[in-house]
């Protein structure tokens, strides 16, 4: 069985990413990433290197076909949790419309907090409101080094 690791690095490593810039498919801190590059960010600096390649993806990935790449490729490395149950430090992916695959993800801060990058606003930090709490389709904990 794979332990987590502890939700305060991952929290702090996240946190360390705010006011980063957004860009398309980059992965820098403090210079500019995506929601998924901040999650390869976060994943570096608590685990280590990248398991595998991240293949070059469009802007409209997400609104095209019914594979769940997110959640596969989340499922390789990372440990699958209940998303009804998620906690602090974890790893959330959203769907951003009823019926659509899973493309957006954020980490939780708090019961009520999280962290992702958001287009035209960079790396922020904001409420789990309802509205964001509904769209949680999977959650997944980092795993210790």
């Amino acid at each position: 069985m794979q332990t987590a690791t502890h939700p305060d690095r991952v929290i702090a490593s996240a946190r360390g990413w705010l006011g980063t810039p957004y860009h398309d498919q980059a992965s820098l801190q403090g210079a500019g990433c995506d929601c998924l590059g901040l999650a390869r960010g976060v994943w570096r600096e608590v685990v280590g290197d990248e398991p595998f390649p991240i293949p070059a993806y469009s802007r409209d990935w997400g609104e095209t076909g019914c594979r769940e790449v997110l959640a596969e490729g989340a499922r390789r490395m990372m440990i699958e949790i209940d998303p009804r149950n998620v906690i602090p430090g974890a790893l959330v992916l959203f769907r951003m419309r009823p019926g659509a695959i899973a493309k957006h993800v954020g980490i939780l801060t708090a019961p009520d907090r999280f962290i992702h990058a958001y287009e035209r606003l960079g790396v922020i930090e904001e409420a789990l409101t309802q509205g964001w709490r509904r769209r949680i389709a999977f959650a997944f904990l980092f795993p210790s080094i």
